[in-house]
C-alpha cells in the first residue's frame, strides 16, 4: 500500500467554497485525489480535463469508513487523473440479541 497524506477541506478553509471552487482549489494545490461523500458531485462536475480524481464514498459516518480503510486506499491507488471511482461504505452487521421472554403462561 501507498502512504497517503489525507487533509480536510476545513484545514485548508475551503469548508464554504462550493464543489466546483473545492475541485479547483484542490486541484490548484496539487491534490490528486478527492475523497467526498457527496455522492452528487459527479453529476455536478465535468471531470474532463482534470488533473484530480474523484473517490466518492457511500457513507461518511467514521464508525463505518474506519473498517473500509483497505477499499478506499485501493481505490486512491488506482485512480487516474479525472477518474471517479466509488467505494460502498457498508455498515457491520449488528447482532442483536433478542430478550428472553421467559415461560409462557
Amino acid at each position: 500500500m501507498q502512504p497517503h497524506s489525507v487533509t480536510e477541506a476545513r484545514a485548508q478553509g475551503w469548508d464554504q467554497l462550493t464543489n466546483g471552487e473545492l475541485l479547483e482549489a484542490a486541484e490548484g494545490a496539487g491534490f490528486d485525489v478527492f475523497v467526498t461523500p457527496d455522492q452528487n458531485i459527479r453529476y455536478q462536475q465535468n471531470l474532463a480535463g482534470r488533473q484530480i480524481a474523484l473517490v466518492v464514498l457511500s457513507k461518511a459516518q467514521w464508525p463505518y469508513v474506519k473498517n473500509h480503510l483497505a477499499e478506499i486506499a485501493a481505490a486512491v491507488n488506482a485512480a487516474t487523473p479525472g477518474s471517479y471511482a466509488e467505494v460502498e461504505i457498508r455498515e457491520a452487521n449488528r447482532q442483536r440479541r433478542q430478550r428472553d421472554p421467559g415461560p409462557t403462561i
